[in-house]
């Protein structure tokens, strides 16, 4: 009888099961020593939306950049984020007063907030030693090396909070392990999209109901944020690596060959950086991952080439935006609305989404993920092309709704793309190396989004749009919507297969 009965078979999980799992594995994954870096994930989600919008409109209004402009400056901007290799080593490598990790913290908050305090002068009026556009510039790199010097801590964090042993000091099992650290990949994303929520209409709302420069003032709450956990929890902290000189010393001179071809104003300077670029982190991950066997290689080799084609794909720049902004008449409490609303559906896709995505083949997520991308790209084409003053007319519903429902359903994958290489990043981290390898990982995906800017670049100049000038921002949208389809599915298509086998 009791055999019988033991040979029943488990009813398979119904829907109500499945998201019970799906919302509660999260919450029972969570750890206190994870607080801290989780802290510098949500204090970069507030950054990220309490000054967007007051950033953009006062860009819109106080700066004399054209879209063409502004994307040829973020591809400088960037650029900390392809070097993120230096401060792996820095973190890996050097202490400062004894710490290779709190330091590092105070030291990125510290670059924040003076990059903060630099747009806030120039919205005010009262930095006056150079010019509101220089100002912008030398204050956006300021803040992104902060926050790229930050990043580095916590993604060396996420490899390091998972234990490798038990309390016997007995390995633990290779499956637990890696459950644990894509976990603390999707707590990661939670923590930034929580950031994102906690402020993205409140930016908007500010940004419409005060000066510019009273909403980058109150933006200092963030660094202060972003060191909070540091200093309520103990960590643990690796392993000290001795330098190694050929990922700080290649890292270095690359750093300084940019530096001299913006200085010199080169030209097909940041050409030449994003070509050097490649080759300095390309030769350095060779280096790093020798230690690891060849199919491995392999496996980490397709998969970043999928993401890499998926994330190096342009954008319209900010001649969308003005559009809406002119011709749409959305202000920047709407902003703040659609804000609001993407990081409210985009978190409900983090949490219940991530437990299915960590489990799906990469090239699987990919391929859905640019489907889906391209359908929800057609709204803001159908909105230039005057579709909502006939959907107004016939339905009842206008521009703000149909922008509404489309942030609404592209919201919950924003971030989704990022977890299966992270999981992979972090599971071969190696120790001692563990913030050089993450960085030098990080550093390519960052290199695809400095190849999607440059493209940017490139339509911007070809189709010209600017304050009042959106003729040619149809033909902008559409070979937008067919580069960011067509790349990656074609990327798909020739690795997708061989992520899983690791074989050439």
């Amino acid at each position: 009888m009791s055999t019988a009965a033991a040979a029943v078979p488990k009813p398979p999980p119904t829907f109500a099961d499945r998201l019970k799992a799906a919302v509660v594995t999260p919450v029972r994954a969570m750890r206190w020593r994870y607080v801290p870096l989780l802290m510098v994930y949500f204090s970069y989600g507030v950054y990220a939306t309490l000054i967007a919008t007051a950033l953009s409109f006062w860009i819109r209004q106080s700066l004399t950049l054209t879209p063409a402009e502004l994307a040829a400056i973020a591809v400088w901007i960037s650029l900390p984020w392809t070097i993120k290799m230096v401060f792996g080593q820095f973190v890996d490598c050097i202490p400062i007063l004894g710490s290779r990790r709190k330091a590092y913290v105070y030291i990125g908050a510290a670059l924040l907030a003076g990059g903060l305090l630099m747009l806030a002068g120039a919205a005010g009026k009262w930095l006056t030693f150079a010019s509101p556009e220089a100002l912008y510039v030398m204050a956006s790199i300021a803040m992104t090396i902060g926050v790229v010097l930050q990043d580095v801590v916590a993604d060396t964090m996420s490899t390091e909070v998972v234990d490798r042993v038990d309390a016997a000091g007995k390995p633990r099992p290779e499956e637990e392990v890696r459950a644990d650290l894509a976990m603390v990949q999707v707590l990661g994303r939670l923590a930034l999209l929580f950031g994102l929520f906690a402020t993205s209409g409140l930016g908007g709302y500010l940004a419409s109901a005060m000066p510019y420069e009273h909403v980058f003032l109150l933006a200092l709450i963030v660094p202060v944020l972003s060191v909070s956990g540091v200093v309520l929890v103990k960590l643990d902290v690796g392993e000290r690596a001795p330098i190694d000189w050929r990922v700080l010393g290649g890292g270095l001179a690359f750093g300084a060959v940019v530096v001299a071809l913006g200085v010199l104003k080169v030209p097909f300077g940041q050409e030449i950086v994003f070509v050097i670029s490649m080759a300095v982190v390309c030769t350095l991950l060779v280096m790093v991952t020798a230690d690891l066997d060849r199919d491995t290689r392999l496996q980490i080799l397709f998969a970043t080439i999928v993401i890499f084609a998926f994330r190096a794909t342009p954008t319209t720049g900010e001649g969308m935006r003005w559009f809406q902004i002119d011709v749409l008449k959305f202000d920047e409490a709407f902003f703040g609305a659609l804000a609001q609303l993407s990081s409210t559906f985009a978190i409900l896709g983090m949490w219940l989404l991530s437990a299915t995505i960590a489990r799906k083949p990469i090239a699987w997520t990919m391929f859905w993920l640019t489907v889906i991308y391209t359908i929800m790209s057609f709204p803001n084409l159908a909105l230039y092309y005057g579709v909502h003053a006939w959907t107004e007319r016939t339905l009842g519903f206008g521009a703000h709704t149909i922008a509404l429902i489309d942030t609404a359903a592209e919201s919950p994958f924003a971030q989704l793309s990022m977890i299966p290489l992270l999981t992979l990043i972090a599971i071969y981290a190696p120790p001692g190396k563990r913030a050089t390898w993450f960085a030098l990982m990080a550093s390519l995906l960052n290199l695809a989004l400095t190849a999607g800017t440059m493209q940017t670049k490139y339509l911007n100049q070809h189709f010209h749009v600017g304050r009042g000038q959106y003729d040619e921002l149809g033909g902008l949208l559409i070979t937008v919507i067919v580069l960011n389809f067509v790349v990656p599915v074609a990327a798909i298509v020739l690795f997708g297969g061989r992520i899983a086998k690791g074989k050439g």
